[in-house]
């Protein structure tokens, strides 16, 4: 089943003009949204109305989906009428993440999977040959496989030769907010994968971190605990939208070239000067 369009209002926020094609939609809107960590379920809506955003992650084991307090969860979330990407977090192999995935197919009524393989317990840096395994199943399988990894090049490289619709790397661990700490490694994935999707995922603390990657031309931001943890959440969802459209203008508008030395911006031509001799 293809996830359900969203019913987005109409905003000067969103615009036809740059779309990004990935897992067989079109979305306007280029920041992801977690769900998780917000003070009140209330402040997710509306974060989610303000940032205007089309994709929400969701985890299966935050809340059992069969519980009551569950389904009560599923069904709020569900409400937002966003596109749902569902996620494998917690998972610590492959088979685990297949089958988490089996069954969020099954709960949420889509194809599209985040997919999460945990190595280490301390940085929760994703285990890169339990990923592509994972990854290699579920898309024989059909998922649209959204593949979270770290800023390697060669695991990047794999994930896409197995297919998937999207390649998530790190910009710093999940839930620091440090921020991109290896800008050019990052650059190095987009100019070696011209053709992917890639979208940063973990580690964005402020919007101007996801300004800057944007502006490497990386094609989506998801951030989660930059916006619930924030002190007005609301507010903040919406300097993210803002941030991730201005670093996608900024790239598509191809930066100055940096110098080695100065060089003045007002013209020499016409300007009067003092010289010797008269």
């Amino acid at each position: 089943m293809e996830p359900t369009a969203p019913r987005m209002p109409a905003s000067p926020l969103l615009t036809d003009a740059d779309p990004l094609q990935v897992g067989g939609v079109t979305l306007h809107n280029r920041l992801f949204l977690g769900t998780a960590r917000y003070p009140a379920p209330s402040v997710l809506r509306d974060a989610v109305e303000a940032a205007q955003v089309e994709v929400l992650t969701v985890s299966l084991r935050r809340l059992a989906p069969e519980s009551q307090a569950g389904q009560g969860w599923w069904q709020r979330i569900q409400a937002l009428g966003r596109h749902l990407l569902p996620n494998t977090a917690g998972c610590h192999s492959a088979d685990e993440a297949v089958t988490l995935a089996r069954m969020a197919r099954e709960i949420f009524g889509t194809h599209w999977i985040k997919l999460e393989v945990i190595g280490d317990d301390y940085t929760l840096q994703p285990d890169p040959w339990g990923t592509l395994d994972a990854a290699q199943t579920l898309v024989r399988e059909g998922f649209a496989v959204f593949a979270y990894t770290t800023d390697d090049l060669v695991t990047a490289l794999k994930l896409r030769d197995a297919g998937v619709a999207a390649i998530m790397p790190w910009a710093a661990p999940i839930g620091t907010g440090a921020g991109p700490r290896n800008l050019p490694a990052l650059r190095t994935l987009r100019e070696r994968l011209p053709d992917s999707v890639l979208v940063v995922d973990a580690g964005i603390g402020a919007p101007h971190h996801a300004a800057q990657v944007m502006e490497l031309g990386f094609d989506a931001v998801l951030v989660n605990t930059a916006v619930a943890e924030a002190g007005e959440p609301v507010a903040m969802a919406r300097a993210f939208t803002l941030s991730v459209q201005a670093g996608r203008l900024a790239h598509r508008a191809l930066p100055m070239r940096t110098r080695e030395v100065a060089q003045a911006s007002t013209p020499m031509v016409g300007v009067p000067f003092w010289h010797q001799g008269s």
